[in-house]
């Protein structure tokens, strides 16, 4: 019985409290590679009037942060105005952007939508579910040439791309749908009502203009906030910079990176989060908590019936349940002080 007893206040001695550290440098002029610009909805805004100027750090970008699962439909101007090298910069950017997702079946699934005076879907959400494949086909995109359709490519993207039969996954899975269009002209139809219907129906709207790019187009394209939605660039030749920022943008924080309430284990499930237990242990009815699992002893019966041993058994076995009980006590506790310790 002593034996017993000093190994159980042995295991109370023995513990180790962990500390981490991070170290992060935000502060790298090299790495600031583009500027975002936008404004609220200003529909009176002269048409080349440039947006308030705000820089983009990729630094910034939170190491935590992971990309989230998308239904991706990049919506591309091939029109006349964009000459063949620019539009070899903007097939680079779509390559990079790829580099920078969780591309799979049950990650971010990616459509290309390319436009001019007609629309061709170059490749639908279903078609490639490997980086490998997907980059393959984007290299192989030709420009279309002549005008600028782009109300018709937001139509064409919504009623099509954006459909279960292309690839999209339904409702119930909460996958978000987004589309990123990519222009340097003032469309040639009507964007306004379509653009509407499309954020309506769940698409969430990216507008990059490059160059000569209509700023107010822009603007009635995009989801709000503006600010968040609405990009320019100077040229072709610095687009492919503005990957970091969709980076930022289309990733999703860890759940559990956030702060959790989590006694031992937390596992990220999409946005949000649930609990775990170490093995010997068991989740408690508030999903948050766990406690030691009781450990059963079993009672064997002397043939002899002794009364003085079947005491002692009964004794043995209260005995381990009130250790048990401390134990798990004062483990919660030394764990507390962890959490607290790794948050200073």
């Amino acid at each position: 019985m002593k034996s017993f007893l000093g190994f159980f206040l042995c295991s109370l001695s023995c513990v180790l409290l962990l500390d981490s550290s991070a170290s992060y440098n935000l502060n790298n002029p090299s790495q600031i590679l583009a500027q975002s610009y936008a404004q609220r909805r200003n529909y009176g805004s002269p048409t080349n009037a440039r947006l308030p100027q705000r820089t983009l750090n990729p630094a910034a970008s939170d190491s935590q942060c992971r990309s989230r699962p998308l239904d991706l439909v990049f919506i591309i101007d091939s029109s006349r105005s964009v000459r063949p090298g620019e539009f070899e910069k903007v097939k680079v950017f779509l390559s990079d952007m790829v580099d920078t997702l969780d591309v799979g079946p049950d990650a971010t699934r990616v459509a290309v939508v390319n436009y001019a005076s007609t629309v061709k879907i170059e490749f639908l959400l279903k078609d490639h579910l490997r980086k490998e494949n997907m980059k393959q086909a984007i290299s192989l995109i030709e420009p279309l040439a002549a005008g600028t359709m782009t109300g018709l490519a937001i139509k064409k993207a919504m009623d099509e791309a954006f459909t279960e039969q292309s690839g999209a996954r339904p409702k119930s899975k909460k996958i978000s749908k987004v589309a990123i269009i990519v222009t340097d002209g003032r469309p040639q139809d009507q964007v306004e009502e379509v653009s509407a219907a499309a954020r309506a129906s769940g698409i969430e709207i990216y507008a990059v203009g490059v160059d000569r790019a209509d700023i107010v187009s822009l603007k009635l394209m995009a989801s709000n906030p503006l600010e968040d939605h609405v990009f320019y660039v100077e040229t072709y030749g610095v687009i492919e910079k503005l990957t970091s920022k969709f980076r930022e943008t289309l990733c999703g924080p860890d759940a559990c990176a956030m702060g959790n309430d989590c006694e031992h284990i937390c596992v990220s499930s999409g946005s949000s989060f649930y609990c775990k237990c170490r093995k010997d242990y068991i989740l408690n009815e508030d999903q948050k908590t766990c406690s030691l699992k009781q450990m059963k002893v079993e009672i064997v019966q002397d043939p002899c019936i002794c009364e003085a041993r079947l005491a002692f058994q009964r004794q043995t076995q209260t005995s381990i349940q009130t250790l048990n009980s401390k134990l798990a006590d004062v483990t919660r506790k030394v764990e507390q002080m962890e959490r607290m310790l790794a948050r200073m």
